[in-house]
């Protein structure tokens, strides 16, 4: 499982012109299940993600986390973090779970994030998507998490 982290001081996902997800500040999360994954990488992701200390403290070090900000998570489904382009210039996304179980790991991710977190908003799955954001720093962050 991979996922693009970025400290966002707002972020809004849009889709047909309508706005469906938003977030002040906290953590825009591009989140992207790979063949194999399982949901204890899941689970692993979520638990990184609300410990990541990535805010500032008093002294302006990265020494909180969102969980200690109260910040929100905007949480997007992004297959292409699973690109492989060593073949050539177009992606191949083979790496990427097929569609029906990318999108349970997607929900079930979600539904673990909502009941750990008090702020949890979201793209849609497979949707065409516009992400807005403001990102704070900027601070971004990849992680990936492997069985």
């Amino acid at each position: 499982m991979k996922a693009v982290v970025q400290r966002v001081a707002s972020a809004r996902v849009d889709i047909a012109g309508q706005t469906v997800g938003a977030i002040d500040g906290g953590l825009l999360v591009l989140l992207c299940a790979e063949r194999g994954d399982v949901d204890v990488l899941a689970d692993r992701m979520l638990a990184k993600l609300l410990k990541l200390r990535i805010f500032s403290d008093d002294a302006g070090k990265m020494n909180r986390s969102v969980q200690d900000i109260g910040g929100g998570l905007l949480v997007v489904s992004q297959f292409t973090l699973a690109a492989d382009v060593s073949g050539g210039n177009r992606p191949s996304f083979t790496q990427a779970a097929a569609p029906d179980e990318g999108r349970r790991l997607y929900e079930y991710f979600v539904a673990k994030a909502r009941a750990a977190h008090p702020v949890v908003a979201t793209g849609e799955f497979g949707a065409d998507m516009q992400v807005h954001l403001v990102n704070d720093g900027p601070v971004t962050i990849p992680l990936q998490m492997l069985a």
